[in-house]
């Protein structure tokens, strides 16, 4: 052993492996600092590392057969020793270099790995530490603008504005915070603004160690405040390793505005747009945007944003035409303006979608919207709505779930995922998907009426129903919540046939309670008559009917397109004994929402076609239209057949129970 060090000695082979090693660090140290910036893959850092670990046993290796004299390198010349210890003194120089090697890779290639940066991140609400307190609505528009721009970066992953509005002025646990957003890294700040001068305080935080990534303080007049947030965005862009396109940077640095006050309106307009089921909140957000775009005709985000709200006020309040024409308008102002403008594609995506149901249309300017907001949960929501609607199941599940992730605290796009399982008939994904909803929201009432309903369609279970029904006696609520809750009431009681029950809810409900709710004050009377038909009260079930017609026929006046409003009056019809007036508004329902189509709204209305031909006693037709509707995903399944007494004059067929038999293994 003793020849061994003095060889190793002699040869200089002490000198090149500690030269290496300096060498080698100074290597790796370059490239863990450089490779990033030069948009290089993790992987390659590791592979220098690896052919640097595999030179040292052959760097050892050619410093004992090599010596640099001053003629140049020669052969270092060997000693006499015997031929067995310089083999010996060989196989331990290999042997020494191989264990320095593999030991050094086992330390170093996994921290290599872990020092692959998350690029995810969750910007909280901004903290208001400015004296006039309204300056809070100028704080949210720093944050939601940072977190824009951000989450126009394809490189990073960007949790959605409805997720991290709830933590507004909680207690910050960062680690719990970003367990339950599925994020590394977390934005916090503070603005304080003073007349013409704000302040910026922001910190980057690594959510899993609670460790400071980044911090920096912006103190400048409020007209630079655009500055500041893309300066803010491209900074923390940076300490995330995030690629940036020349798009993506020239978005950043783009100004929406140079009018302060149009900015504070619009911020103020777009916080309360997002109050989607407050009419008064819808109304004020309006008349903010029309401030905003007043005072400067040239902001374009401010056009796009309030173009989006009246398509949505036009899908749920109010179709006027006159108002899914303005929402097209505006949404065409925007595109004038910025014709590159991702939020000015989605405003036009949704006056196609929601005010034309033109569904091609909105699926190619979602698309468009798409590629600039890279991190926008609400696009890929958007796209998946389409998608499915052209049952493009698969497609539109995958981005409902890339909705569901981008945007986790939020339960809007969990219903409309459970929607998709419910559809395919997928009931161990669809209540695991509507149970996280429910998480989020105990008391959601709209979230216990799927719960039911699952519960229904997939085991015939009403149990679900009687405790939906004990929690919403202590929950709070509007006057409208109030009425949905009693007509799903209605309708639970007409499949359990407790039809004294149904007409005493019924008739307790007045009238002009209804108004509000598009088609209520019709389903009240047609519940009626069911009821009373049920009852073998004929006379009583006709007056009922023929009430609930009037009413549906003065609403087709106003809402001719109207596919809902047809097949109720067809449904009517059928009851009354009017076959072929029945027929023909079946066929005119199903002409403005075929499933060709639509492929989720569409089989509602096969389903309904249905039960005009059950009614009418055109057993065969119904069985047909309903063998095909258990044949493709549609909401039907044999659970809800079973119960549903729509289908009571079908249950002694025997084409009926062929139909039960040949989908009953396939359940």
């Amino acid at each position: 052993m003793t020849g061994f060090f003095e060889e190793v000695k002699r040869r200089k082979v002490y000198r090149v492996a500690a030269a290496y090693i300096i060498a080698a660090g100074g290597i790796i140290q370059l490239a863990s600092a450089t490779f990033p910036a030069w948009e290089l893959p993790n992987w390659s850092l590791r592979l220098v590392i690896l052919l640097l670990l595999v030179g040292f046993p052959i760097a050892l290796i050619l410093a004992w057969a090599f010596d640099i004299t001053s003629q140049g390198i020669r052969a270092t010349p060997d000693t006499p020793a015997p031929r067995t210890r310089r083999r010996r003194n060989i196989i331990m120089l290999i042997a020494t270099g191989v264990v320095i090697s593999a030991a050094t890779g086992f330390f170093l290639l996994p921290r290599v790995a872990a020092h692959k940066v998350d690029k995810s991140i969750a910007v909280l609400p901004f903290e208001n530490l400015s004296d006039e307190k309204e300056n809070a609505y100028f704080a949210d528009g720093v944050q939601d603008d940072v977190l824009t721009n951000l989450s126009k970066i394809s490189d990073l992953r960007v949790i959605s504005r409805t997720s991290v509005m709830q933590y507004r002025g909680r207690p910050t646990n960062l680690r719990e915070i970003g367990k339950a957003l599925g994020v590394s890294n977390i934005l916090e700040g503070s603005v304080r603004r003073s007349g013409n001068r704000v302040r910026v305080n922001v910190q980057l935080i690594d959510a899993n160690t609670d460790e400071h990534v980044w911090a920096n303080d912006y103190d400048r007049d409020v007209t630079d405040v655009f500055a500041i947030q893309s300066d803010l965005a491209r900074e923390i862009a940076n300490a995330l390793q995030a690629k940036l396109s020349p798009a993506e940077k020239s978005q950043m640095t783009r100004k929406p505005t140079e009018n302060p006050e149009a900015y504070l309106a619009f911020v103020q307009a777009h916080d309360l747009s997002c109050s989607y089921e407050d009419p008064a909140k819808l109304k004020q957000s309006e008349q903010l945007y029309q401030r905003a775009v007043d005072l400067d005709p040239n902001f374009a985000l401010a056009l796009a944003r309030y173009s989006q709200l009246e398509s949505w006020i036009a899908r749920d309040i109010d179709r006027a035409p006159e108002r899914r024409e303005k929402a097209r308008t505006l949404a065409e102002r925007a595109l004038e303006l910025q014709p590159d403008l991702s939020e000015a594609h989605l405003a036009r995506g949704y006056s196609y979608y929601w005010g034309d149901n033109n569904y091609g249309a909105a699926l190619k300017e979602f698309e468009i919207a798409q590629q600039g907001l890279p991190n926008e949960s609400e696009v890929y929501l958007a796209i998946g709505a389409i998608q499915r609607r052209q049952g493009k199941w698969a497609e539109s599940t995958a981005n409902m779930e890339k909705a569901a992730s981008l945007n986790p605290k939020d339960t809007w796009p969990l219903q409309n995922l459970t929607f998709n399982y419910a559809m395919q008939r997928n009931f161990g994904a669809a209540n695991k998907t509507i149970d996280r909803a429910l998480e989020l929201n105990p008391n959601g009432i709209g979230l216990w009426e799927i719960k039911v309903k699952l519960a229904i369609a997939e085991k015939a279970d009403f149990s679900v129903y009687e405790r939906a029904l004990e929690k919403m006696k202590s929950l709070p609520m509007s006057s409208e919540e109030r009425l949905k809750v009693v007509g799903a009431q209605a309708d639970l009681l007409l499949f359990q046939r407790k039809y004294q029950q149904v007409l005493q809810l019924a008739q307790s409900i007045p009238d002009e309670s209804l108004a509000a709710i598009p088609g209520a004050s019709a389903g009240k009377y047609y519940a009626i008559g069911v009821a009373q038909k049920g009852l073998d009260d004929d006379a009583a079930a006709r007056t009922a009917f023929l009430q609930a017609k009037n009413i549906l026929e003065e609403q087709l006046k106003q809402k001719p397109d109207d596919a809902g409003l047809h097949i109720q009056l067809a449904k009517l019809l059928a009851r009354l004994g009017e076959k072929d007036a029945a027929i023909t508004e079946a066929q005119q329902a199903t002409d403005l929402r075929p499933e060709s189509k639509d492929a989720f709204d569409g089989p509602r209305i096969t389903e309904d076609v249905a039960q005009v031909y059950a009614i009418l006693g055109d057993n065969a037709r119904a069985i047909e239209l309903l063998d095909g509707l258990l044949s493709r995903p549609t909401g039907v399944t044999l659970q809800s057949l079973r119960v549903n007494p729509a289908w009571d004059p079908l249950r002694n067929d025997p084409a009926f129970q062929a139909l039960s038999a040949k989908y009953a293994g396939k359940a």
